[in-house]
């Protein structure tokens, strides 16, 4: 039953194995035994024999009809060499002479036979590509630029064949193919810059064209020759990939006449193992090209793909050099920062400078983090789930987001293609990089759907497109392509900021193993405080006190023993300070505390010690906190009792304390009319032991504002002020509500 091709088989449609050859030559088919098991019904056009019986006949009985110089049974041998090589390639083309005309013996082998093919010599070449392909190659390969050399390599290679027409064509990713360069007889219209739809080469005729670098069709309206063999041929169809005869698929011949062309050649350009396109010649009239010839056309071709494979590699060191630059700065800075996110987004190099994109997304450790154009957040989260429960590999990339994810169809002026990187899919942190959409009019070589019709049987069959005229289409929803080296490019990064994170991590685990130690060698430094520095303390305090009572000492001793108590007095409280500051953080955070009750039981206790009628403080509603009791109160006394302090020169103190429920807390303001702080030095006075130059006439010991700093970080809050000097300052401190504690 002959094949029938439908709208769902085209890409099966068995073309290795067609049943026929082309009938310019014919075929012979032997066994391991040199015995004929099939041959082309055409044989006996070229031979006075039948080919039916041929059949189960020795080879050797066609050497008398094949008048060559050659001695009996030469056949045999060559058939016997090529097996014990296991290759053909020195023999051929064996040159024999069939009823005066120069024919080619071609030998190849198809599973456990062989195939001898016998073509002739003539040729419609004008005269020897080999004398000439020296000069074309050196011409085709004297520009470093890849289009350059497809146009001259276009130009060089029609010289060399004489064929009317002579197309780059070359594949897309998706498939189709585009003529990429073109030399042409000047009445022909042009064809550069046309598509074709992947379609018209399909699958299997690409994996013959990997197989056969050359492929000739002398003239479309010859009849192919059928093949005739044993029984088991009916069932088992001789696989023909590598025959040189082999015959056309139907479907193509008639894509070829509705074309015009009436032979056609083809040269298999072949880059990294992958079909990278064809020069595909066309001619308006029949025309050989004999197995020589074809030859010298194979060697131009691997020559051309040796030298676009070259120029593509060259082309993709240089981006993948500038790419990787950037990666390595980007992983000394991860290395030299301890921050990840500062490091890839603040500095000269950054994220996006990794991949060729228009915007990049980070989302890590819980927060996003941007660069150039890229969608809002709302949608930058959907897009995270999305990637969640679809991308099973460490890298997912399309050019066509709005297709595979149809909720894209509103970012698609940013986020139109993406490439998307996992850092970590558990703690669901990404790397996405984006391109916007790219409006391309693509010129077709006539629509690219394949139309069908209508057949005797009611089968839906598809058909040869007959119009050829160019077809634009405005191709939608799409970015450009994401590149290798865009992909390679992406995968480094990852494997730089791992790295960071692993290393931070480590760095971590030092540290607190440090601070561990420290935090240790505190707790016994504060014992040592409270027992072998406070008891000498005691006893010079103790003996201050015995001599200020002796009244034989003179008004100057009286003084001196008044500064050696002040002085006592003034390292106890720094003693009690610092064993306070060390205990911060050893005691749990219970429930909400009532701060209504107590800051004004702070309040009534600063009016009693200061007993002052000019000191005013006021407070509105004081909103509870959550927190240790105990510790919030030492960070409104003092609070409170700095401000008290700092604003005893003015006539009338006035002390504001307020409290404001915000979207990140309870946030209390304390705030004064004193001498103010330079702007200089409101950082610094939150660190231990550190005062403002300004303060030096008041009591204290730069203890006070730390302890405020520590107990606010232990509660997950802060501390920070504003000031004006001689206006006043405003020290504010954020509580956070238990919901928004990590």
């Amino acid at each position: 039953m002959p094949f029938q091709v439908n709208l769902t088989n085209c890409d099966l449609e068995p073309i290795h194995i067609p049943g026929k050859i082309q009938s310019h030559g014919f075929l012979i088919v032997a066994d391991k035994e040199f015995n004929i098991t099939a041959c082309s019904e055409n044989v006996s056009r070229f031979l006075p024999l039948n080919a039916v019986a041929l059949l189960q006949q020795p080879v050797s009985v066609l050497e008398k009809y094949l008048h060559d110089s050659a001695p009996a049974g030469f056949l045999t041998l060559i058939l016997s060499f090529g097996a014990i090589n296991h290759n053909f390639g020195s023999f051929n083309p064996y040159a024999l002479d069939i009823n005066a005309k120069a024919f080619n013996l071609v030998i190849s082998t198809s599973e456990d036979q062989y195939l001898l093919e016998f073509e002739p010599e003539f040729s419609d070449l004008e005269s020897d590509p080999l004398k000439t392909i020296g000069s074309s190659l050196s011409t085709m390969l004297g520009d470093a630029k890849l289009s350059n050399l497809l146009e001259k390599a276009a130009t060089q290679i029609q010289e060399i064949i004489g064929y009317d027409r002579v197309m780059i064509y070359q594949f897309h990713k998706d498939g189709h193919g585009e003529v990429v360069a073109e030399e042409k007889t000047e009445e022909l219209e042009p064809l550069l810059g046309l598509h074709y739809p992947a379609s018209d080469i399909p699958q299997q005729a690409r994996a013959l064209y990997k197989l056969n670098l050359t492929r000739l069709i002398s003239n479309v309206e010859e009849e192919p020759s059928g093949i005739v063999g044993l029984a088991n041929f009916a069932e088992t169809p001789i696989d023909l990939s590598h025959a040189v005869l082999r015959a056309v698929s139907p479907i193509h011949i008639r894509y070829l006449k509705n074309m015009g062309v009436a032979s056609s050649f083809s040269i298999s350009l072949v880059a990294n193992d992958e079909l990278w396109g064809l020069v595909a010649c066309h001619n308006y009239t029949p025309r050989f090209i004999n197995y020589k010839e074809r030859e010298s056309a194979k060697l131009v071709g691997q020559i051309l793909s040796s030298a676009i494979n070259f120029r593509q590699k060259e082309e993709s060191l240089i981006k993948l050099n500038q790419i990787k630059k950037a990666v390595v700065t980007l992983g000394k800075g991860l290395l030299r920062n301890e921050n990840i996110e500062r490091s890839l987004f603040d500095e000269p190099i950054t994220l996006l400078d990794a991949v060729d994109a228009t915007g990049v997304a980070l989302f890590f450790n819980g927060q996003w983090y941007t660069e150039g154009v890229v969608p809002d957040e709302r949608f930058l989260i959907e897009l995270l789930g999305w990637l969640t429960a679809n991308m099973e590999q460490q890298l997912y990339e399309t050019n066509q987001l709005p297709i595979v994810y149809p909720a894209a169809l509103r970012t698609k002026d940013n986020a139109t293609g993406i490439l998307a990187c996992t850092l970590s899919k558990e703690l669901g942190e990404y790397m996405i990089w984006f391109r916007p959409e790219f409006l391309e009019s693509v010129n077709w070589a006539g629509k690219p759907e394949k139309p069908f019709e209508v057949d005797m049987n009611g089968m839906l069959t598809i058909t040869p497109r007959k119009s050829f005229e160019s077809w634009s289409e405005m191709v939608r929803f799409t970015s450009l392509p994401w590149s290798a080296e865009d992909l390679e490019s992406a995968l480094l990064v990852r494997e730089e900021i791992i790295f960071a994170i692993g290393r931070k991590q480590i760095e971590v685990r030092v540290l607190n193993e440090k601070l561990k130690e420290a935090y240790e060698e505190l707790g016994s430094f504060s014992y040592t405080i409270s027992h072998d520095l406070k008891n000498p303390l005691a006893t010079v305090k103790g003996f201050g006190e015995l001599l200020k009572r002796n009244p034989s000492l003179d008004d100057k001793a009286q003084h001196m023993v008044d500064r050696i108590l002040h002085s006592t007095g003034k390292m106890q409280t720094m003693i009690d300070e610092v064993l306070r500051y060390t205990v911060i953080g050893h005691n749990a955070l219970p429930d909400a505390i009532d701060m209504q009750r107590l800051i004004e039981d702070l309040i009534q206790e600063f009016l009693v010690i200061e007993d002052s009628d000019q000191l005013s403080i006021n407070t509105g509603d004081c909103l509870d906190v959550y927190g240790d009791q105990t510790m919030v109160m030492q960070v409104f006394s003092n609070l409170i009792g700095n401000a008290i302090k700092y604003s005893k020169a003015t006539t009338t103190p006035v002390i504001d304390i307020k409290s404001e429920d915000t979207d990140l807390g309870i946030l209390y303001a304390v705030k004064d009319n004193g001498i103010g702080i330079k702007t200089v030095d409101q950082d610094k006075i939150f660190d231990l032991f550190t005062r403002s130059e300004d303060v030096e006439s008041y009591e204290g010991t730069g203890v006070g504002l730390s302890i405020v700093k520590k107990i606010m970080e232990k509660h997950s809050g802060k501390v920070w002020v504003e000031s004006d000097v001689d206006t006043g300052s405003t020290f504010y401190v954020l509580f956070r509500k238990p919901e928004l504690v990590n």
